[in-house]
């Protein structure tokens, strides 16, 4: 392989998905280099007719979604009722490495061309599926959407998100489709990486298997903040009564902008700003201020956008413009890193791909095809991957994660979740902050405490090491110069400083790869900004599609990091693949900003295509009406009447199955509420009705009257009651895992199974600081003395200095 070629090069990948989580799935295959050949019926994928807005789309022409998620593809057209078209899809899928499945079509839903048949037809096929609930369990085959999947994840109440005095809100847009289809990516390359690999008798290690993939288990993962296993360990949940964030998101002069505070300091530095240095004597201020929100929105009011960002960044606070689909492309950040660029066949604006490599490089995007232009297509022969056993996916793997807080850890504990050995660096001066979110620090080892901690770096081993030391420079480097990949999230400037950009680790060990995750990215003018989940979400278009109407946006918290995490661990198998090829080292630059505007790509693209400005609309939604949530009879863990269902009709027969069940009343049975866009039109009656309805029964009564007749319902969980889904217990989701200091905890696993395993995730509790010191420097030569010499300088340890 050249070095020039794009990673995936050579790869084949039959697409028999429909809608985003299949199609980004595979656009990210595409992006690599992998030869994707839309595989649909006569009909066409139905993305090809989907505009979130409701702008006409030409019969002829594609959606510009279609067509941002098809660039670079191929598209035959199957008919499922002629065998000799069907023939010829099995000759397809004996020449490709993978198969992307999703349920919905004439195509996928025939018995031979569901995963199991595919898998036992074509043995070295990787057949990825992703579905709402993933392929076993007792909810495989319930009806659902991306908003009652919210409601169940407990990504709807999140991290306490929303205004106590109304209805909770879902993070808007279709994210966990996206965050599904990135997935989807991950476990795909994974996979056929495994298929590729070799053992140390040179034996290949791998052949076909599926890729469970499921959507409940993403969002449960990137919505909520490992809420069970923080209940487990503390017996509270991480997050009280839900409340408006303050300071948050604000309505300036000119526009709207956001300013956050996540540690003591920050809010310190806040009142300062504010010009209520007082506020500073009340230390309880830090953790309920939402009463503050009137003199806070009144200090917003009086400036404009460019004077708070300035006035934030001089007090190193993480602050962001409110962006949206009309002003994303324009704000100078973007502009200046080239973050959008024209789609090669509608013109429109899109994101660029969430990262950037060298001297790897990725496909540039071309045309998407139209429906059946390359009907009769055969790919070359395929990649050979004969059968072998079962292992661990990245067995003798050593990676270097100087990384912290969520972003990062989330890129490499899935590779410590599979089996690489995962070096986390910390330093006594500087742990890592989730380490300080649990246990009170007056509790022995408090440190070692935290659910949150635990939660992201199980299997990892950790070394404490004070790197701008001289004698711990020393150290790092020789370090560096045994591990395959390193990957970190500091701001920029610390990686440079230090003098470890990318020249310097390759003369260390010439085959690195290195992961740099800035939150906005290398260059540009915001390159130094402090870049917190939430800002993301600001700068990216999360925050505006969230939240009720006639209120300001809400952040969602939550999403914009681990979103991060999966994109850069894309990124770093692409690079994988590169050295396994070429034994080039490669450079990665994954910027969470970059990762987040490509998950909420539709909004730009809907702007820049049709002139329409996607908004939020609390919890009604585009593909569904009815869709909201309605009080119900229970009373919530706080006595209160917080307790909600949620339900969304997406068709005509979820409609009639809703009126059946509702004993048909007259008001539900007229002409107007027949057709969807009857319905829509009288959402506001529809919503009465329900909330009638529902107030006078249980969450459980609601699910269990709606969900057997084909309605998409769901209770909407406190995000610590996970654990009490049938659907997760059954397949595993949950692992137990005992720390020496902390104790037992459930602790959640992956959204994706490999069916040829690992089968056990958790292998071993999270390290405690420092734990493998002596190990890892004795692996470096360092005699005992000698290390007892670093820790006596505190240029190692075990416990915060």
């Amino acid at each position: 392989m050249s070095s020039t070629e794009a990673p995936l090069s050579g790869w084949v990948v039959a697409d028999l998905s429909i809608g985003i989580a299949g199609g980004y799935c595979t656009k990210m295959l595409a992006d690599g280099g992998a030869e994707v050949v839309k595989v649909e019926p006569p009909e066409g994928d139905p993305l090809r007719t989907w505009s979130a807005s409701g702008a006409a789309i030409p019969d002829g022409d594609d959606g510009a979604l279609f067509q941002f998620l098809a660039a670079s593809k191929r598209s035959v057209v199957v008919d499922p009722g002629t065998a000799t078209n069907l023939a010829e899809l099995h000759e397809l899928l004996e020449t490709a490495d993978a198969v992307v499945w999703t349920p919905g079509s004439s195509l996928a839903d025939l018995e031979v061309l569901r995963p199991a048949a595919l898998l036992r037809e074509h043995p070295h096929l990787t057949v990825t599926t992703i579905t709402p609930f993933g392929l076993d369990g007792p909810w495989r085959d319930r009806p659902a959407t991306e908003f009652t999947l919210q409601a169940w994840s407990g990504g709807v109440i999140g991290l306490g998100r929303g205004d106590p005095e109304r209805a909770p809100v879902f993070v808007g847009g279709q994210v966990g489709a996206w965050l599904a289809g990135a997935y989807g990516a991950v476990g795909t390359m994974v996979s056929c990486m495994r298929g590729d690999a070799t053992d140390a008798t040179g034996d290949a290690t791998g052949a076909g298997e599926i890729v469970d993939v499921s959507m409940l288990e993403a969002l449960a993962m990137c919505l909520t903040y490992y809420p069970v296993t923080y209940f487990d360990a503390l017996g509270r949940p991480f997050r009280g009564r839900r409340s408006i964030v303050t300071p948050g998101v604000g309505m300036a002069k000119d526009g709207m902008v956001a300013v956050g505070v996540g540690t003591g300091q920050q809010w310190l530095d806040f009142c300062v700003l504010v010009g209520h240095p007082e506020w500073t004597q009340d230390r309880s201020l830090f953790r309920e201020r939402s009463h503050l929100a009137p003199v806070v929105d009144e200090w917003f009011a009086g400036h404009t956008v460019d004077e708070i960002r300035d006035l934030a960044g001089a007090f190193r606070l993480p602050n962001a413009p409110i962006a949206n689909g009309e002003n994303l492309p324009h704000l100078d950040h973007f502009d200046a890193r080239g973050t959008f660029v024209a789609n090669p066949s509608g013109g429109f604006l899109q994101p660029e791909s969430p990262y950037r490599m060298h001297p790897a490089a990725l496909r540039p995007p071309e045309p998407a095809p139209p429906l059946g232009r390359d009907t009769g297509y055969r790919a070359g022969g395929r990649r050979a991957r004969p059968e072998a056993a079962a292992a661990s996916p990245f067995a003798g793997m050593r990676v270097l994660d100087m990384t912290a807080f969520w972003a990062g850890p989330s890129c490499t504990h899935p590779l410590a979740m599979l089996g690489a050995e995962v070096i986390h660096l910390e330093s006594t001066g500087r742990p890592d902050g989730t380490r300080m979110l649990g246990a009170p620090m007056t509790e022995e080892q408090w440190w070692e405490r935290s659910p949150i901690f635990s939660g992201i770096n199980t299997n990892k081993k950790s070394l404490t090491l004070d790197f701008q030391s001289e004698r711990g420079m020393d150290v790092l480097r020789r370090l560096i110069a045994t591990v395959d990949v390193v990957v970190e999230n500091y701001t920029p400037r610390v990686l440079d400083n230090a003098g470890l950009g990318f020249d310097a680790l390759r003369a260390l060990r010439d085959d690195i790869i290195l992961v740099r995750m800035p939150g906005f990215g290398l260059d540009g003018p915001w390159r130094d900004n402090a870049a917190f989940a939430y800002t993301i979400e600001d700068a990216s278009g999360f925050t505006w599609m969230t939240g009720h109407p006639d209120q300001k946006p809400l952040e969602p918290y939550c999403v914009g990091d681990p979103n991060a995490g999966i994109h850069a661990l894309a990124g770093l198998l692409l690079a994988l693949v590169h050295r396994r090829r070429t034994g080039e080292g490669v450079f990665v630059e994954a910027a969470m900003v970059d990762a987040a505007v490509n998950v909420t790509a539709e909004q730009v693209i809907e702007y820049s295509a049709y002139g329409s400005l996607l908004e939020r609309a609390g919890n009604r939604g585009p593909g569904a009406a009815p869709q909201n949530l309605y009080r119900t009879a229970d009373t919530d863990e706080r006595g209160g009447n917080d307790s909600w269902v949620a339900i969304a009709v997406e068709d005509d027969g979820q409609w009639e199955a809703l009126v059946d069940v509702l004993g048909r009343p007259e008001w539900a049975t007229g002409a107007p509420l027949s057709s969807a866009a009857g319905r829509a039109e009288q959402h506001d009656l529809i919503d009465e009705r329900l909330s009638a309805w529902c107030a006078q029964r249980t969450g459980d009564d609601v699910v269990a009257a709606l969900w057997p007749a084909g309605v998409p319902v769901a209770k909407v969980m406190q995000p610590h009651r996970q654990g009490e889904l049938e659907q997760l217990r059954a397949r595993g989701y949950f692992e137990v895992v005992e720390h020496p200091v902390s104790g037992a905890a459930r602790h959640g696993t992956l959204p994706m199974r490999l069916s040829r395993g690992p089968q056990r995730l958790h292998r071993r509790h999270a390290p405690l600081l420092g734990e493998h010191n002596t190990e890892l420097l004795g692996e470096l030569g360092l005699t005992t003395a000698e290390i007892a010499e670093l820790e006596d300088e505190g240029v190692i340890g075990r416990a915060p200095a």
